[in-house]
């Protein structure tokens, strides 16, 4: 069985099963072992870290439970709003932080991460905060934001050249040792080269309209490729940044790919605004 799944990523420590940590795939492994009465075990696509969001997360299992594959989201994610409800004294209102978008069958040799041809991330980012919060009419827009999205989105002070950034994630595209991306602390890879099928950042259009008369920009870094290394893109995001504020040229990108250093690269930027967007087989 091939799960699509999405979650809040801000109140767990990531998707892999940790011991005494709560983790996605440790929640919801223990509310369908529960639901279905036998021990089921989750194979994620992509290992995602503390804080990071997905609505596009995958996971296979076997199992035999007499339940029509249709109607398995609807029981799970029935349980899992329970569960919520109960832990959180909230009731029948609880809403779960992860739900389960779609089941569908795929063969017993199938493997939701080894099966995988590609995944796509889209970081996003609400720039020109301090503009904002200095100019009476945007401070509303400004404190919202830092309110409502502080677990969804990087909030940056100044206003960022989108066009620079845009160029410079045009040298992610393309097979690359990209070793400069990976932070220290990941499992050991056999080779830290990858190939992006294809990388942008662009301002979305999602603003509102006090955002739009100069306020806030609403932008998104979209990456998709065959793998990706420890806290890659939060790497690239932090480097695109940096080529938005000027600090970097767009063509500096492929000199930091070549010094296969991490020094090299930019800030991390922060797991928030990062969200496993969908996984290609």
């Amino acid at each position: 069985m091939l799960l699509t799944i999405a979650y809040d990523g801000s109140t767990f420590h990531g998707w892999q099963k940790q011991p005494g940590e709560r983790t996605v795939q440790g929640y919801l492994e223990q509310t369908m072992t529960r639901l279905f009465d036998r021990e089921i075990l989750l194979s994620g696509t992509s290992r995602t870290d503390a804080g990071v969001h997905a609505y596009g997360q995958r996971a296979s299992f076997r199992a035999d439970f007499g339940i029509p594959t249709e109607k398995i989201a609807l029981v799970v994610n029935n349980a899992l709003c329970a569960r919520e409800g109960s832990e959180n004294g909230r009731g029948g209102f609880a809403k779960a932080p992860i739900r389960i978008v779609k089941a569908e069958e795929v063969p017993l040799d199938f493997h939701a991460r080894f099966n995988s041809k590609g995944k796509r991330y889209v970081y996003r980012i609400c720039a020109g905060i301090n503009e904002a919060l200095a100019d009476s009419e945007l401070a509303a827009e400004a404190h919202k934001s830092l309110v409502f999205e502080r677990d969804y989105v990087y909030h940056i002070g100044e206003r960022l050249d989108v066009a620079a950034m845009n160029e410079a994630a045009g040298y992610f595209v393309g097979e690359h040792d990209f070793k400069s991306f990976e932070a220290s602390g990941g499992n050991p890879r056999e080779t830290t080269v990858r190939r992006m099928f294809a990388a942008g950042v662009s301002e979305t259009g999602a603003a509102g309209a006090a955002e739009k008369a100069g306020g806030l920009q609403r932008i998104e870094f979209t990456i998709e490729g065959d793998g990706f290394l420890y806290n890659m893109v939060r790497i690239m995001t932090g480097t695109l940044v940096e080529v938005g504020q000027g600090k970097r040229r767009p063509e500096d990108i492929k000199e930091v790919i070549e010094a296969g250093d991490r020094q090299a690269a930019g800030h991390t930027a922060p797991p928030g605004g990062l969200c496993l967007a969908e996984v290609f087989y």
